[in-house]
């Protein structure tokens, strides 16, 4: 696993020069690619003004919940979401965040979130849902099963994250999943969309129940301080329930009706 972001990270990254290299496309936001300095990391700008407005969501917070998803990914320490800051850039305030280049596995073993042909789900990855495919063939979305993974769907229950696609998922060449683009997070309402349900139902372990119990005390005090600078108080309310509410179960929820529990499209 790679090393939580220290003060250097910080610094650069709220104080070096944005030189803006190009638009990342398709993004429905407006997101650049950029380095921190002529030569230095690359990192990824999304400034509040390319917000396009949402129904449920009020115009020009997503930068801000951006941020709120790094804060709480810090303080579980399970580096879930890269270093990630607010800041002035080109084009006004927006969120600011180290760019991290995922790899790609052997070609005869399936991405970390994948759609495969339907049959037997390979060993190490859990089924999601079977659908169709462009030419109506019968295919299945999986997902690998693994611990940092697991934490990332931990993350996304507590932080009630709407959007996480497979495309949103950061394979790293150490074994590490690195999760972004968190700008619809955080509504007071339970909105859960995730390609990650391969868990629904199973018991969380002493380490995720550990985590979800620190960011429920940090609730109480200084995660809140921080939270409530970023979002609205009844916004912080809900997380705080939901953490509640995840403890009282012991398990990972399952998909409820009335609400679609997977992001269109999914990847």
């Amino acid at each position: 696993m790679e090393p939580a972001p220290g003060p250097v990270a910080d610094e650069a990254l709220l104080e070096a020069e944005l030189h803006v290299q190009g638009r990342i496309m398709p993004a429905s936001n407006q997101t650049f690619l950029a380095t921190l300095g002529e030569d230095g990391p690359r990192c990824v700008y999304k400034p509040v003004s390319g917000e396009r407005p949402l129904w449920d969501f009020p115009h020009g917070t997503l930068a801000e919940r951006e941020y709120a998803a790094w804060v709480v990914s810090d303080h579980l320490g399970w580096d879930v979401v890269p270093p990630t800051v607010l800041r002035e850039g080109p084009v006004g305030r927006g969120m600011v965040q180290l760019w991290r280049e995922p790899v790609a596995g052997p070609d005869d073993v399936p991405d970390t979130v994948d759609v495969v042909p339907e049959g037997i789900v390979p060993r190490g990855w859990l089924h999601v849902l079977d659908a169709s495919g462009p030419q109506d063939e019968p295919v299945m979305l999986i997902h690998e099963d693994t611990a940092p993974l697991r934490r990332m769907a931990v993350f996304d229950v507590v932080t009630n994250n709407t959007d996480r696609k497979g495309g949103h998922v950061l394979a790293m060449a150490d074994g590490h999943r690195h999760g972004v683009d968190h700008g619809v997070c955080f509504h007071h309402e339970d909105k859960l969309r995730t390609v990650l349900w391969g868990w629904a139902g199973q018991a969380l372990t002493d380490e995720e129940r550990d985590g979800v119990e620190d960011v429920l005390l940090g609730l109480h005090g200084e995660l809140r301080e921080r939270l409530e600078e970023l979002l609205a108080v009844h916004e912080v309310d809900a997380a705080a329930r939901r953490c509640e509410r995840l403890l009282r179960a012991g398990s990972f929820p399952v998909p409820a009706g009335g609400w679609p529990s997977i992001p269109w499209p999914p990847f």
